[in-house]
């Protein structure tokens, strides 16, 4: 069985490196299985794809589409033209896409209309948000693909829903959460913890990057008071994303209170996760994290591809009500929080499963 594995954001290097691992597992133990690695470039500057590749140890791609920039639909339509010569150079046995970007998407319909196989990993989750890029390049992956890996029972039930066959879908787990157990022992303090004289579990993380939140500045002005007013003298960490950092000077934004950083690496990221107090985010995939470090997490978003990280894990939605910051941010001052659990085969082993799964269907 030969993969084309595709990989074009930075949540997917966190999904793709430990199927990779996996992948090898499966060759040293004599199974008949190659992979091609494919990076879009999607994204690319050090520290979103650089710096991820080396510390979570994914090779060199075999090769870089260097498809960045432009709009939603320029991207789209340059990565199409750009994937299907690269599948017609290298015609694989399937294709594997993960998560929800827009890579995602262009990847699995290129693969199609080559009437190649393909498979989706991290497939049915949904947040009901269609103003969401990502929830349109989710329901049409969803809607091509052959064969679904999934994360929970409510994403099991979405493809059920929407047609797919049981023995399409495998409930195997979440391959991000195998990427934060095989590296949970090397994450490392960033280097501007200690002259922000930080401590574990005395500082809240914020992340942000939803255009909902941070195109309106004045929708980012009311956040970033209301984040500092019920923080009650907390350090207020906020690796800020290039773009929201020019949205922030440009209308002169008051931060006051909070200690703006650059995007970090990896395993000083999630240094910065597992010893936060809290976390504020608009992310789901650090939801994911925080819930299983048991981290107290709020999430600035109506609704959530991830439910489970509220059902189960320590994760509440806030959505537009910034109001409520100040009394959910004093019970996790507090220590009032609820502890969480974490969700079914949400245990380092995922991608093992998917390979396994894999090599059953293309002996």
């Amino acid at each position: 069985m030969n993969i084309t594995l595709v990989a074009g954001a930075r949540p997917n290097f966190m999904k793709i490196a430990p199927i990779i691992k996996a992948i090898k597992a499966a060759q040293a133990a004599g199974k008949n299985i190659t992979c091609r690695l494919v990076h879009t470039g999607q994204h690319y500057d050090k520290k979103m794809s650089a710096d991820f590749f080396e510390q979570l140890g994914i090779p060199e791609p075999d090769t870089n589409l260097e498809c960045g920039g432009g709009t939603q639909a320029e991207q789209t339509a340059a990565i199409m033209v750009k994937f299907e010569q690269e599948l017609q150079a290298h015609r694989p046995d399937l294709i594997l896409v993960v998560g929800d970007v827009t890579s995602t998407m262009a990847c699995t319909i290129t693969a199609k209309k080559l009437c190649i196989a393909a498979t989706h990993v991290e497939a049915g989750i949904r947040s009901g948000d269609m103003t969401m890029p990502e929830e349109i390049n989710r329901i049409v992956t969803d809607s091509l693909c052959d064969y679904f890996f999934t994360t929970s029972e409510q994403a099991n039930a979405q493809l059920k829903k929407s047609g797919v066959e049981d023995k399409a879908i495998f409930f195997v787990g979440n391959t991000m959460i195998d990427t934060l157990y095989q590296n949970i022992d090397r994450v490392r303090k960033p280097d501007f913890w200690e002259g922000q004289q930080l401590t574990e579990g005395n500082y809240f993380l914020v992340t942000l990057h939803r255009p909902s939140n941070v195109d309106d500045p004045k929708k980012l002005a009311d956040i970033i008071k209301a984040i500092t007013d019920a923080a009650k003298g907390y350090p207020i960490i906020f690796p800020v994303h290039p773009r929201t950092r020019q949205i922030i000077d440009k209308h002169h934004i008051n931060s006051k209170g909070i200690v703006m950083i650059d995007p970090q690496g990896y395993l000083e990221f999630m240094y910065m996760v597992k010893n936060a107090k809290g976390i504020i985010t608009d992310s789901g995939g650090i939801t994911e994290e925080a819930t299983v470090l048991h981290v107290p997490c709020l999430t600035l978003r109506n609704s959530t591809e991830r439910p489970e990280t509220v059902t189960i894990g320590t994760n509440e939605l806030i959505g537009d009500r910034i109001d409520q910051l100040k009394p959910y941010l004093e019970k996790i001052i507090a220590g009032q929080w609820k502890k969480g659990e974490i969700p079914p085969f949400w245990d380092g082993q995922t991608s093992v499963r998917i390979i396994d799964e894999l090599c059953k269907l293309y002996p």
